[in-house]
């Protein structure tokens, strides 16, 4: 599987664009996402390991008000540093201890300046791949592509790509624009958590990547992280996504319209009719994919815009 080559369309300009305009346009405001400090960027990582990020951003800004600086870090009781971690519930004590070693090595190996690379990065204590990943972006501009699950849940669904690390590492790296690492990985990271969560919202968000989405396309969400669904074939998913497709062919369909198209055995009293298709619409409208309007008697489906 780590030999197939991601599906990934063939130009990557417009992709690339609409992404960064999407995400410039609006995200969500994290204090952390306004520096470029590296030692800022560090503690909100590690606190952000398996943390909600809503519950990071008090203990972020209690964190640097007590220890401003990389150095304060490194000269302050390690049993302080910890004694934090727990009263903010940030997750298991030994990243508070890592976190300070790390910041001694920086002061004592590295004369206070942190180290820019991910390579060098990873050389400091309890900092892993991801982490000297992104700090080299988002403090440097000098990262490679970020591959954490919100992004695998992106390019799975996206552009189909395997389920596979080193597909995925294939495929980031494919897309990710030079120099641009600091708001590429923001951006793709930001999609996975706010537009393609594991329940997605593809159109109430804005989905930028729509138009190129596979998921988006058949109506088959499924993920790495998201449980695997019944088989394909004649299921609501495969209906779902006929019902998409059908509409992005066409401003608007009377529910007679539609239905045909969506089944070759659609009968608007039989089984596969109306109450039928009207179930796949409710499912449709709830995620905010589809509108449905009812004028002089006569129910019209549309894509929600």
């Amino acid at each position: 599987m780590g030999e197939e080559t991601p599906a990934l369309p063939a130009d990557l300009g417009p992709v690339r664009s609409a992404l960064i305009e999407w995400y410039e346009r609006s995200h969500r405001e994290y204090p952390w996402r306004r520096t470029e400090d590296p030692y800022e960027i560090l503690v909100s990582e590690v606190m952000s390991q398996q943390t909600q990020l809503g519950r990071v951003v008090d203990a972020w800004r209690g964190f640097l008000e007590r220890w401003p600086t990389v150095e304060a870090l490194a000269a302050a009781d390690r049993a302080d540093v910890v004694g934090f971690w727990s009263d903010h519930s940030l997750g298991y004590n030994n990243r508070a201890k890592y976190l300070h070693e790390a910041a001694g090595q920086v002061c004592t190996e590295h004369d206070g300046e942190f180290p820019e690379t991910p390579e060098d990065l990873e050389e400091l204590m309890g900092v892993g791949p991801y982490t000297a990943n992104a700090v080299a972006s988002f403090a440097f501009n000098d990262g490679n592509a970020v591959v954490d699950t919100n992004v695998k849940r992106v390019l799975y669904r996206a552009f189909d790509v395997p389920d596979d690390d080193t597909a995925f590492g294939r495929a980031a790296e494919e897309l990710l624009p030079d120099g641009r690492s600091r708001v590429w990985n923001n951006a793709i990271m930001e999609l996975g958590g706010v537009a393609c969560e594991k329940t997605p919202g593809c159109d109430r968000e804005g989905c930028p990547w729509r138009e190129w989405c596979h998921a988006y396309q058949t109506g088959d969400f499924t993920a790495p992280d998201v449980p695997t669904q019944p088989a394909f074939e004649g299921s609501r998913r495969q209906m779902r996504g006929r019902v998409v497709s059908t509409l992005r062919e066409y401003d608007e369909l009377p529910l007679d319209g539609l239905g045909p198209r969506v089944r070759v055995d659609y009968a608007p009293d039989g089984e596969y009719g109306r109450e039928w298709l009207r179930g796949l619409l409710e499912d449709l409208a709830d995620d905010g994919l589809v509108e449905v309007d009812s004028a002089d008697g006569t129910v019209v489906v549309r894509l929600r815009r």
